[in-house]
């Protein structure tokens, strides 16, 4: 009878493993925040998860209730794998490089992306994809990933994705079996389907609305809100953002005084420290871009990079940087709130009084908006900025005083 009863059951010896395995993801929250979280992560609409970068393979730890409606997948079937689960054959391997390029910075990033459900059909989300970090020490806890479904009416015309020229980007399937890093990590096991044999059918590219957009940004908004909600239960603070004063160096009051005069939108990155991060941000481009300097402090410029920004362009910034040499791009960029707008943006090196370059300057000006230039051209308008920052910085660096006493 007992057997009859448990007909199609696994048996216990294989349960136990199962059972463990999710009980260890599970307390990648628990353990963090509360026994709480889970129930008001359970509470929130939309389809997202949330990875652990700290397991082997940056495995999936947490998935929403609303993830089986959008994917197909039951939530428990994702859980203890690598998010490139849902990528296929024809899915753009550019993009995935993108995303898995924002992880290994730490940094926020959205993208469209061709996915597919666990019947293999095809479909288009948006992925906004954000790091949480230890609000004390900057250590980075999680990554949430949220997806929102891109209306059919929102395509664009572009050809057929392509892979990189020269074999520089890998397909990422093969690149995955061997990397542990999301979202094309590799979870020991065979718990993965073999992308490769799904339909090579693709649907026209499409691009995600304002709307789904903001959509996606309030429903990681509300995620931080609820991990930092219960966090404070176990003393644990946590926030979107690395704190800026983590390794950060601060610059003096009279470098603060004399770039304070510059009206220009611009930021100062520090090109000695990894990532270069942003160590000064105007009041012109708090205005521009919507975050505070709070925010934006501590963070890589790339911070306002979103889908619809130019690798190419991107890669000549990155050309000129190497090679210590000014140049000035046509950008689209992202504002906080997920809006876009044309940036003509000027990227010079900036040299100390020895004549080694210190930091880099971000000239930044909205194509679109109305500007008074005192009668100079906008290219003129930009090279003030940089002139003045430039005369600023060596004059200071002479006598020491760039940096805090305490730096």
């Amino acid at each position: 009878m007992a057997t009859a009863g448990a007909a199609g059951a696994d048996p216990p010896g294989e349960r136990e493993p199962e059972r463990h395995g999710h009980d260890r993801l599970a307390s990648s929250l628990t353990a963090r925040y509360s026994d709480w979280v889970l129930e008001a992560l359970d509470e929130l609409p939309g389809s997202f998860l949330l990875t652990d970068p700290s397991l082997p393979g940056h495995p999936i730890v947490y998935a929403s209730r609303g993830l089986p409606s959008l994917t197909g997948y039951a939530r428990r079937e994702v859980l203890g794998r690598g998010a490139r689960l849902f990528q296929g054959a024809a899915t753009d391997r550019a993009a995935v490089t993108a995303v898995r390029e924002a992880v290994r910075a730490q940094r926020p990033h959205q993208a469209a992306l061709l996915n597919y459900r666990r019947d293999g059909s095809p479909h288009w989300v948006l992925l906004h994809l954000a790091p949480v970090f230890h609000a004390r020490d900057g250590t980075l806890l999680h990554f949430l990933a949220v997806q929102v479904p891109i209306a059919a009416n929102n395509k664009r015309r572009a050809p057929p994705c392509r892979g990189a020229p020269g074999g520089l980007l890998a397909a990422c399937r093969e690149e995955a079996r061997v990397e542990e890093d999301f979202p094309c990590a590799s979870h020991a096991g065979k718990v993965f389907v073999d992308m490769d044999k799904r339909g090579l059918e693709a649907e026209e590219p499409r691009v995600a609305s304002d709307s789904e957009k903001e959509e996606a940004i309030s429903t990681a908004n509300s995620i931080v809100s609820a991990l930092n909600r219960y966090s404070k239960l176990t003393g644990l603070m946590v926030s979107g953002k690395r704190p800026d004063s983590v390794g950060i160096p601060a610059l003096s009051s009279s470098l603060n005084f004399s770039l304070g005069r510059i009206k220009q939108s611009f930021v100062l990155t520090h090109s000695c420290l990894p990532d270069m991060p942003i160590v000064y941000a105007s009041d012109a481009f708090i205005s521009l871009t919507g975050y505070s300097r709070e925010e934006i402090l501590g963070c890589n410029c790339r911070v306002l990079n979103g889908p619809g920004t130019s690798l190419e362009a991107l890669e000549e910034i990155n050309q000129h940087i190497c090679s210590e040499q000014a140049c000035t791009v046509d950008l689209l960029c992202y504002r906080k709130d997920g809006s876009s707008f044309r940036d003509l943006l000027h990227v010079s090196p900036i040299r100390d009084a020895s004549g080694k370059v210190v930091f880099h300057i971000w000239v930044h000006l909205d194509v679109g908006a109305k500007h008074d230039f005192n009668g100079l051209t906008p290219e003129v308008w930009q090279l003030g900025a940089v002139g003045a920052v430039r005369v600023a910085v060596r004059g200071l660096s002479a006598s020491g005083s760039l940096l805090r006493p305490s730096q």
